[in-house]
């Protein structure tokens, strides 16, 4: 195994040994599952025997088996069962929480104005869009791109992302016993602790003002089960877990929606025609005198496969943290007993040549028919799928085509380099795939 390509480890090893096979991570058989079909049943049509999740990553030991990512059993049924329901109340995919992101992305463009043309890495600035959305549904709070506060977070959010990448913890995944090593891990705890202190602020604060006839945001929804089931000691609606939730919400909607469009500009820099397409469709569609919203979606399809082969292209996580089977499984003539660790190889259908002729090449045809109206694919696993694909895919979509047309309506993007001298490898395949760094300049229209 190549430790610095495991994907290309795997796929060679699927090429030799078929779909299902093992490897050995450390001390710990993973079962690996490789290409579309393969995943597709063991995901989707037998969610349930795959959906546990291991409780050997760095992560799981800092939430401590609670939260929505990774908990199991029946915290994880109430857990995601409650958020979703009350997601969706407040909105989630529909016109409310778009009115949000249309307000946020309004205030990516007045940042990036301040910018003047002068070069600049968009990183801090694309994750305020999705930071202040999960901000305004988790505590109804909209922070100003300056405030310390703010700025702290999200620095705390962007470093624990690093820490995930390095090998140390690659390691440390593979052999759990060197989390009683020091070691870069302890950081992570250390920022976790420093996040969680900053919620749990945020909840008493919401504690002091909540008013059960009228919940305002997740927080005060929370609140209100947890004094409802005050009686149930099976309860999990605690104050710990709610923490964890609320973790689990902004880690996961924040950086990798922040290195979504990092990630998709430079391949915009590197391909000026692409963008040239979306600004003149957005220009057809759209015009200059009003902003985007979700409608247009409907009526731009080079666009939304534009998003669609960022997303593919980029990979960005290309081997999620290790699942874990939940009960005894016969899957495809081999006995997976209970526990066993699972890793679902989601490259494999983002990358499937039957499906995508050329994947190594970014190419927006391959979410187009031949007349150019948009191609939906089942192979499209960049969400994962089944009963553990993310809870936050609508709001992720709505997130990416609202801050891209807002960008593209209001500025050229100029590179400070050739474009066909622009790298888009990735800088690191740990956890996520990350954009070499890079900066650019917003010329505005």
């Amino acid at each position: 195994m190549d430790i610095k390509n495991i994907i290309k480890s795997l796929t060679m090893l699927a090429e030799e040994y078929g779909p299902v096979f093992t490897v050995y991570l450390g001390m710990k058989p993973t079962v690996v599952l490789h290409g579309y079909q393969v995943l597709k049943e063991a995901l989707i049509d037998r969610g349930d025997e795959f959906s546990g999740k291991m409780q050997s990553s760095l992560p799981s030991k800092a939430n401590q088996g609670l939260g929505i990512v990774f908990s199991n059993g029946e915290i994880w049924k109430q857990t995601q069962r409650f958020s979703l329901t009350v997601l969706r109340s407040m909105g989630m995919g529909k016109k409310t929480i778009e009115d949000r992101i249309k307000q946020e992305a309004l205030c990516l463009v007045k940042a990036l104005r301040k910018t003047n043309g002068s070069p600049c890495d968009p990183n801090f600035l694309l994750a305020c869009v999705p930071c202040n959305v999960i901000s305004a549904v988790i505590f109804q709070r909209h922070f100003d791109y300056n405030d310390d506060t703010f700025r702290g977070f999200m620095k705390n959010f962007q470093r624990n992302i690093e820490i995930l990448n390095s090998p140390w913890v690659q390691l440390c995944s593979a052999y759990p016993v060197l989390y009683r090593l020091p070691g870069i891990h302890n950081e992570y705890f250390k920022i976790c602790t420093e996040i969680k202190e900053f919620i749990l602020k945020e909840i008493k604060r919401h504690q002091e003002s909540l008013d059960i006839s009228s919940p305002h945001d997740f927080i005060d929804h929370f609140l209100i089960k947890m004094e409802k089931e005050k009686h149930n000691q099976n309860s999990e609606f605690t104050m710990e877990n709610l923490a964890i939730i609320i973790f689990d919400l902004f880690s996961a909607g924040t950086e990798t929606m922040s290195t979504t469009m990092k990630y998709g500009l430079l391949f915009l820099l590197k391909h000026p025609e692409v963008t040239a397409k979306i600004q003149e469709e957005i220009e057809q569609v759209i015009g200059r005198h009003r902003s985007p919203c979700m409608q247009d979606k409907n009526h731009m399809p080079y666009t939304n496969a534009v998003l669609h082969e960022i997303q593919r292209c980029i990979d960005l996580v290309p081997i999620p943290l290790p699942r874990e089977t939940t009960q005894d499984v016969e899957f495809r003539g081999y006995h997976i007993p209970k526990g066993t660790s699972v890793m679902a190889c989601l490259t494999s259908a983002l990358n499937d040549n039957k499906e995508f002729p050329h994947p190594e090449k970014f190419d927006p045809g391959h979410f187009l028919d031949e007349r150019g109206n948009f191609k939906k694919s089942d192979y499209f696993m960049a969400f994962s799928a089944g009963r553990r694909a993310c809870i936050g895919e609508g709001l992720a979509h709505m997130e990416l085509f609202l801050m891209l047309t807002n960008i593209l309506q209001h500025f050229i993007l100029k590179p400070l380099v050739n474009p066909e001298d622009i790298d888009t490898t990735p800088v690191q395949t740990g956890l996520l795939s990350l954009p070499p760094s890079y900066e650019i300049c917003f010329i505005p229209v």
